[in-house]
């Protein structure tokens, strides 16, 4: 069965896509089946792999609203994607009414979960319906945190969030990692944020740290993951090295 793991933060642009796509790709390098899944109606995730939002069809929306077989919008790329577009901002209206509707994604993976090792999920910038769907069927959270001061203060209220799940929906999901991103080591700043993570969380925060590089903004113009756009730099080795701490099991994933 596979690892179900949302990457979330309600805050936006601490690299969540970024980091489900390239440590999706980064799996897959060392041999293990991965599905990445966009929760997001922005399609970010959908569109950094060459597709266009506008034009899948059927989408995580049909999965969750309609009952659609998630295999039906699984596209074959640099790891297997369910898409997502605009529609999906639609599903928190239409799912007010469903009862269970916080299980509508952990239902769609019962037909999937045996075809994978890793199932990654791309979460909005949001603590609505979608992101307690990715919660509610996902074993572990990973929480990328930009290297800045007021990012870190949005950890307790995820923590907060989770706490909910765990109590009313999903009593084993846990952050098994903080992974610091967009880390300038130019600024003081970044150094004295990682060095704030470490002493607040501990062994929660993984050694990887993922710098600010100009080809996290260019992969995604070519339809690529930065591993495939740039594979020997020093962006495409971070991810390679998270997947690596992934694997080697020191964080409970």
């Amino acid at each position: 069965m596979a690892r179900v793991v949302a990457l979330a933060n309600q805050k936006g642009g601490v690299a969540k896509t970024t980091s489900t796509l390239n440590l999706g790709v980064a799996l897959k390098e060392l041999g293990k089946r991965v599905l990445a899944i966009d929760m997001d109606p922005q399609g970010n995730l959908t569109m950094s792999q060459g597709l266009n939002p506008d034009d899948v069809s059927p989408s995580m929306y049909n999965v969750l609203v309609q009952g659609v077989d998630i295999g039906d919008v699984i596209h074959h790329v640099e790891v297997e994607l369910a898409v997502a577009n605009i529609d999906l901002a639609g599903a928190e209206l239409a799912l007010a009414s469903v009862i269970g509707r916080e299980r509508a994604l952990s239902r769609a993976l019962l037909a999937v979960r045996e075809d994978y090792d890793y199932v990654l999920i791309d979460t909005p910038p949001s603590l609505g319906l979608l992101t307690i769907n990715a919660l509610t069927a996902s074993d572990a959270v990973i929480v990328p945190v930009q290297c800045e001061y007021l990012s870190l203060r949005g950890l307790a209220q995820l923590e907060r969030t989770l706490e909910l799940v765990r109590e009313n929906l999903n009593p084993n999901v846990h952050i098994a990692g903080i992974l610091p991103t967009l880390f300038d080591a130019r600024t003081l700043h970044g150094s004295e944020a990682v060095e704030l993570l470490r002493n607040n969380f501990g062994d929660l925060v993984f050694d990887t740290v993922v710098r600010k590089t100009i080809k996290f903004a260019e992969a995604p113009v070519q339809g690529s993951s930065v591993i495939k756009y740039a594979p020997h730099s020093d962006a495409a080795e971070s991810y390679r090295s998270l997947a690596r701490e992934v694997l080697n099991g020191k964080k409970k994933i």
